[in-house]
């Protein structure tokens, strides 16, 4: 299905501007991120107890934060759903332990007994969230080593499918996504979860199925196109596929879009990170992994081609 017919587009010429930017985009987030002490860490990764509360009436943020205020630790209280619901989402660090003999379900029922002590309304426990803290730093320690693996199985198959300078040139568009993702998270103030994570493994996989169907175009191209140099053939394979990605990625942003509109809270983060990770991950195989492919593949071809003028001038 072509809904572009033939294109011509010079994206090769913007590759640097391309580059510029998501150098811009990163370097500001992830200052934002190291001022902050690192990511926001869900309760999945850094344990403690997440408590979503739906009052009969309407009730400020304010007021919960100051009928928790004799407990220890940061707590973190925000309005959760629609402001209709009168829903609050209040997060507490997981200060317990076993020693104490207290239960990991101890936290949440001084909770209860706080607000009703302060008198600012009737109330029901929606959902409770408790993870321990062994518990959270496993699951971050699996989630980073699950990613670290999916790029590295990523980066084996298209170094032996292709070449391996186009394997690295798929890793660090991989790599801009994710980073890319991880900064429009923190900016719109969503934490790491398990959900995050399994979406940013989804976004992984999706993306570099895009640069494979690209790079697959640049190896018929170079077979094809033989007189041309390198840069021609890349942008020649990107325009052939353009009408390709636009329709894969468009039809995708729209159903992930019904799912960050309707799907619910639980979903939201899950479906952001994707919606985030769809845009990226489509300008990161037009601009970038093609970008690094071409440099890259210069840089090694220019050494065998000055050996070689090197040898014929000493015949």
């Amino acid at each position: 299905m072509q809904i572009l017919g033939s294109t011509n587009f010079n994206f090769i010429k913007w590759r640097w501007h391309a580059i510029a930017a998501s150098a811009a985009i990163i370097i500001a987030g992830l200052g934002q991120i190291i001022s902050q002490g690192g990511p926001r860490l869900g309760v999945d990764f850094s344990g403690g107890t997440a408590m979503v509360l739906r009052f009969d009436q309407p009730v400020t943020e304010d007021a919960v934060r100051a009928a928790l205020d004799t407990m220890p630790g940061a707590k973190t209280v925000q309005r959760f759903g629609q402001p209709s619901e009168n829903q609050v989402l209040v997060r507490l660090p997981q200060l317990v332990t076993v020693e104490e003999g207290t239960t990991l379900d101890d936290a949440a029922e001084q909770v209860d007994a706080l607000i009703r002590k302060a008198g600012i309304g009737a109330f029901t426990r929606e959902s409770t969230e408790i993870v321990g803290p062994i518990v959270g730093q496993d699951l971050q320690r699996k989630g980073i080593y699950s990613t670290l693996t999916a790029i590295a199985g990523i980066m084996l198959y298209i170094g032996f499918r292709f070449r391996f300078t186009f394997a690295i040139g798929a890793i660090v568009a991989t790599l801009h996504d994710v980073l890319v993702t991880l900064v429009f998270l923190n900016w719109f103030g969503y934490e790491l979860s398990l959900n995050i994570v399994a979406a940013l493994l989804t976004m992984t996989g999706y993306s570099v199925n895009d640069t494979i169907v690209v790079f697959d175009r640049v190896r018929e191209n170079g077979r094809m196109l033989r007189k041309d140099n390198l840069e021609v053939q890349v942008n020649t394979s990107v325009n052939q596929t353009l009408s390709r990605t636009i329709i894969t990625a468009g039809t995708t942003f729209l159903a992930v879009l019904g799912l960050y509109l309707y799907g619910g809270e639980v979903l939201e983060g899950f479906a952001f990170t994707l919606l985030v990770g769809i845009i990226s991950g489509t300008y990161s195989t037009i601009f970038i992994a093609a970008a690094i492919a071409i440099l890259l593949t210069k840089k090694t071809a220019a050494p065998a081609t000055t050996g070689a003028h090197r040898a014929r001038v000493k015949a």
